[in-house]
């Protein structure tokens, strides 16, 4: 399940939607996993403000490999190079977009922000990169100058982006094959719902043809290429009114 299948490094940036969630064949980690909670961007503002959150890595930068540790850190909307107003025309979707201090290094992408509660810590966000500025200096319509990018903030991920749909993901049974795909497009086809091609390979067309029928249905909107949603395309056309 992807939250994008674009990136885009200049605005309208797509960081909000840079993740995805995939299934193991076994797990990763034999000492368990980490519970995720799902906490308003306000919330979790207010938490690093108390000193409660944190981020840590665990990458190739470092030889050997060792976990580094930021914290704790700050998480907020606007900072001194860049005020909210400003920085949010620059996102594509600004909502799920957690913007923080922590540090680890560089490629600490993917790694985990964490807040430490009293019912011990969990996974609030994840990190994606971090957000610079540019400035250019314009005389007749043309760049004349470029001074050097401002580092503004790091970028998360907030979890409520993902959190809801991890359930229905540990649920989905994924079509496996080129021809139960092939089978999926030819039935959102012939329901005008997918544009593309017969092709068999899962991307941005059919995903988003998945969840206009969802919608349309009033199923979960999650653009997965299910059994299920299969045999319910497969199944007795509906009765029209």
């Amino acid at each position: 399940m992807s939250g994008g299948m674009d990136l885009n490094v200049r605005p309208p940036i797509d960081a909000g939607k840079d993740w995805a969630l995939l299934r193991l064949a076994r797990a990763s980690c034999d000492g368990g996993t980490l519970p995720l909670r799902a906490l308003s961007s306000e919330v979790i503002i207010a938490e690093a403000a108390a000193g409660r959150v944190f981020q840590v890595s665990y990458h190739r930068d470092f030889k050997p490999w060792r976990l580094a540790y930021g914290g704790p850190c700050g998480v907020a909307r606007s900072f001194a190079a860049a005020d909210w107003t400003v920085i949010a025309g620059d996102f594509a979707d600004p909502s799920h977009l957690l913007l923080h201090t922590c540090d680890t290094g560089g490629a600490s992408s993917g790694s985990p922000l964490l807040l430490e509660s009293p019912d011990g810590i969990a996974v609030v966000g994840i990190n994606v990169g971090t957000y610079v500025q540019s400035k250019v200096l314009m005389e007749d319509g043309r760049i004349s100058k470029r001074f050097a990018a401002a580092e503004v903030a790091n970028t998360a991920v907030n979890s409520t982006a993902f959190a809801g749909k991890l359930a229905t993901f540990r649920r989905a049974v994924i079509l496996a094959s080129a021809d139960e795909i092939r089978a999926l497009q030819m039935a959102l086809k012939q329901r005008a719902l997918y544009p593309g091609t017969i092709d068999g390979a899962y991307g941005a067309a059919l995903r988003s043809a998945i969840e206009a029928y969802e919608g349309a249905q009033d199923l979960p909107v999650t653009g997965l290429a299910t059994r299920a949603l299969l045999q319910r395309l497969q199944g007795p056309p509906l009765q029209q009114p």
